[in-house]
């Protein structure tokens, strides 16, 4: 009996707290993002990327010897398709490095960046990389989104009643003129990307001027050193038109059709990223185009 009664006088060991059960801190994206990081969702696979790397720069270089093999040929309109193709990938490995997917390091995310925008495929990636986090800080907001900001195009009735004549024109047809007008969305990251390096002062300038001049000179002396004058206007026709229409088809539909915000809404970050994304990949998925 003694012994019960010291016993009952002991202290009771006090529960430990189960930290799943913690109350959240921070925002509702900030508790997300912990558990999407926790349960291991946001891990780097450096392997994956290193193989995918590699296959990718063998398939391009490979697009680029068979079409100086298959020499002035009308043939050439097939490696046209194929370039196209791995334009875009290479544009798809760009985007995974703006958003370090790839690595951790931001000076390494950006050399990749660049060697796959600049260099590859002929697009500024800090020009990108800068519009691009706008866009996902501000996805569908009427005067924060740069993607939606577009003369040709109108997301609200508001901008589809502003505008001179043959852009209301346009706008009435939109609809059937979308995947037409996506034809020419290379063409626009090309201009883009040289007026903003020609007209703003970016980190690193000189190295992306750079690249992309390299890029542009080689492109353009490999097709007009090939191919006759007519096949080479043909060509670049066929492959940078595809590579928008690929490259535009794979990022427009996350956010198209979807709620469009007022410039004066203050919902948050995660709200905003649910209400006007289809896959949600803010957090820097690979779904998050």
């Amino acid at each position: 009996m003694r012994s019960l009664e010291v016993g009952a006088a002991l202290p009771r060991q006090q529960p430990q707290p189960d930290p799943s059960s913690a109350p959240p801190r921070g925002s509702e994206y900030a508790e997300l993002s912990r558990q999407i990081r926790r349960a291991g969702l946001l891990d780097r696979r450096p392997w994956y990327y290193a193989r995918t790397i590699t296959v990718t720069a063998a398939l391009f270089a490979a697009g680029w010897a068979v079409f100086a093999v298959v020499g002035d040929s009308w043939w050439q309109l097939a490696v046209a398709v194929f370039l196209a193709v791995m334009f875009t990938q290479v544009g798809f490995l760009g985007h995974d490095a703006g958003h370090r997917q790839i690595l951790r390091s931001r000076k390494a995310s950006y050399i990749i960046g660049i060697l796959h925008g600049n260099l590859g495929i002929g697009l500024s990636y800090g020009w990108w990389v800068s519009k691009h986090n706008r866009h996902h800080a501000h996805p569908n907001q009427q005067g924060a989104d740069p993607d939606i900001s577009l003369s040709v195009l109108a997301f609200t009735e508001s901008q589809a009643r502003g505008g001179q004549r043959l852009s209301r024109l346009a706008v009435r047809f939109q609809a059937y003129l979308f995947f037409p007008m996506l034809l020419l969305e290379a063409a626009s990251l090309h201009v883009a990307s040289i007026r903003a390096l020609t007209s703003r002062a970016p980190r690193y300038r000189a190295w992306e001027t750079g690249l992309l001049s390299i890029h542009v000179v080689g492109y353009l002396t490999a097709v007009f050193l090939v191919l006759s004058p007519v096949k080479a206007v043909v060509f670049i026709l066929v492959q940078q038109g595809l590579f928008g229409l690929y490259l535009g088809s794979s990022f427009a539909p996350n956010h198209k059709g979807m709620q469009i915000l007022d410039a004066s809404d203050r919902s948050g970050f995660l709200h905003r990223q649910v209400l006007t994304s289809r896959t949600c990949g803010a957090a820097g998925s690979p779904t998050s185009r």
